[in-house]
């Protein structure tokens, strides 16, 4: 049986409020670069965006990040970009220890962005290393047993349950 911490409702106004937090902490930039860590970070990501085009003028990229749970150093972002003086904004669904997001940095530390920023529907609080997300839709204690899972249905997310 599934325990719901979030419904589809709940969602949508989750989802809703971090777009525009997004857009009040980068008001006066001219474009956002949105990583998308595969597979859900990429929903929520597309998500993000199109909420931002109807309630910003800020112009958005978005980037696929591939990344190997079990082989971490093999990182690929869908598309070449130069990242220099860019705002980069790492999507994904859940954090738990923080390992997936510090990897998924790795390929911006070739470049100098102008800020890099963090965001997920779902903290959990037992970090291993040093990354809390800049922006997170809810936070959650939970035991060490316990999984999140963020449950996508097509292009939309529908809803986050602990088992």
């Amino acid at each position: 049986m599934k325990k719901y911490i979030l419904n589809a409702d709940a969602v949508e106004k989750k989802m809703q409020r971090l777009a525009l937090e997004l857009i009040e902490n980068n008001l006066y930039e001219k474009e956002l670069i949105l990583v998308g860590i595969e597979e859900s970070g990429v929903v929520l990501a597309k998500n993000i965006q199109q909420r931002m085009k109807g309630n910003s003028t800020i112009k958005t990229e978005l980037v696929t990040l591939k990344l190997d749970k079990k082989r971490p150093e093999a990182v690929t972002l869908s598309k070449e970009l130069n990242f220099d003086g860019k705002v980069v904004v790492v999507i994904d669904d859940v954090t738990n220890s923080g390992k997936t997001l510090l990897y998924a940095l790795k390929p911006f530390l070739n470049y100098h962005p102008k800020k890099i920023q963090t965001l997920v529907l779902v903290e959990r609080t037992h970090t291993l290393f040093p990354i809390t997300p800049d922006y997170r839709g809810t936070s959650l204690a939970t035991t060490l047993q316990d999984h999140i899972y963020v449950e996508i249905e097509g292009d939309k997310v529908v809803g986050a349950y602990l088992r």
